[in-house]
């Protein structure tokens, strides 16, 4: 089979282009041919204030994009598209491209910003779902995406217009929730069921699974709606409270990360924190593999994170906030256990139960491996997309011609 994979990357590298990666490793192993059409945000930099300006209107409909992809599709004719993020620089017009050429198109979904222009379904450090019934006015109100409204105000048209156009209905073919919790945000919203499969995410390559560990671990990005300023001071009161309530030692929390609170953190975390930074995801993985177990802090609703797939992989349990999807992934007292979002008290008990009990965390880390390979396996992963792919590559496709409002002409 040939697969298309089209993704826009981020400045910041982060879990889904992993994700990305390794699905493409993945279908390259098992003997698929496999085309990238990747832009990076990293170009935006050096745009001039035109170019920037731009960026308004080629967020909905992307000129660029759509030759480039439509062309891809005549010569490597692939027999499906597999779209990632396509924010802002590819836009939906490479969905269009790919119609125009009778290639069925795949969006895997990876966060909310379908039905949320700030991506995260969350506002002033809560749960935030008033846009869930399709009226995108609050986040303009709000100032979404990146607190600007220039650019919310530019996700929010790109949104309206594939709206009343009907791209996310017609044009998409099959949408990848990584939960059943996303799934069912996606149909709120007004997406139809019958389009939206799970698949959760993956690790492609797990290493033997370590069942000790000497330190907790957070990976994940240093910003305030994954929780980390609620995690340093959980830690700060935990060890505060008994020495055996947090890791005894310099390395008692590890950190893997980055993020605009990098500076911040370090210059308030307790003694028993360290900082590990950015670092490669093969390094990341051997950091998980020490550690007892991975602690996930989240104010906001996740799609998949990563890192938790991993930490089963890796045989280890989750401290989790009782949120969203992350009810789904871990099962309370088996693979992990659960404290209600922000409450700083509730996460520093988790981990003391943890600490304090090494037979019951190895007994939890074998679980969370039992897991998954049940469920998070490369193997079981690959099924997943043949098996995608396969149901969509079969149907006749129309081409759809441009979004109402733009003529043949932009193209």
């Amino acid at each position: 089979m040939k697969v298309l994979v089209v993704h826009n990357q981020y400045q910041q590298t982060g879990g889904e282009y992993v994700v990305v990666r390794a699905e493409t490793a993945l279908l390259q192993r098992r003997g698929h041919e496999v085309v990238e059409y990747r832009r990076h945000n990293e170009v935006i930099e050096d745009y001039s204030l035109l170019q920037k300006a731009a960026l308004y209107f080629s967020t909905t409909w992307s000129k660029k994009s759509y030759r480039e992809v439509r062309e891809l599709c005549r010569t490597f004719k692939p027999d499906v598209a597999h779209f990632h993020n396509i924010l802002p620089l590819i836009s939906p017009s490479a969905y269009y491209a790919c119609k125009d050429e009778g290639v069925p198109v795949v969006q895997a979904v990876q966060n909310y910003r379908l039905v949320c222009p700030g991506a995260l379904l969350m506002r002033e450090g809560k749960v935030c779902e008033e846009c869930l019934n399709g009226d995108l006015r609050p986040a303009l109100k709000h100032r979404c995406y990146r607190g600007s409204y220039l650019q919310t105000r530019a996700v929010v048209r790109m949104l309206r217009r594939h709206r009343r156009r009907g791209t996310y209905e017609h044009v998409v073919d099959r949408y990848l929730a990584a939960t059943e919790f996303a799934r069912q945000k996606l149909i709120e919203s007004g997406l139809p069921a019958g389009k939206i499969a799970v698949k959760p995410n993956f690790v492609l390559d797990a290493p033997e699974p370590r069942f000790e560990g000497e330190y907790a671990v957070y990976v994940g990005r240093l910003s305030s709606e994954k929780g980390i300023h609620m995690l340093l001071e959980a830690w700060r009161q935990g060890g505060a409270a008994t020495s055996k309530r947090v890791p005894a030692g310099p390395a008692g929390l590890v950190v893997v990360g980055s993020g605009a609170l990098a500076q911040e953190l370090r210059s308030k975390a307790p003694a028993n924190v360290r900082f590990a930074g950015e670092v490669p995801h093969e390094k990341a993985m051997e950091i998980v593999l020490g550690a007892k177990f991975l602690v996930l802090p989240s104010l906001c609703y996740e799609g998949f994170p990563l890192a938790l797939a991993e930490a089963f992989a890796c045989g280890k349990p989750v401290v989790a906030s009782r949120l969203g999807s992350l009810e789904e992934i871990v099962e309370d007292g088996k693979t992990g256990f659960f404290f209600e979002p922000g409450d700083t008290a509730g996460l520093a008990a988790a981990v003391g139960k943890l600490i304090e009990s090494p037979v019951l965390c190895s007994e939890m880390g074998q679980r969370a491996r039992a897991v998954y390979e049940e469920k998070y396996s490369s193997e079981v992963n690959y099924r997943q997309l043949v098996e995608t792919y396969g149901g969509v590559a079969t149907s006749k496709r129309v081409p759809a011609g441009p979004p109402s409002g733009l003529s043949q002409e932009q193209k």
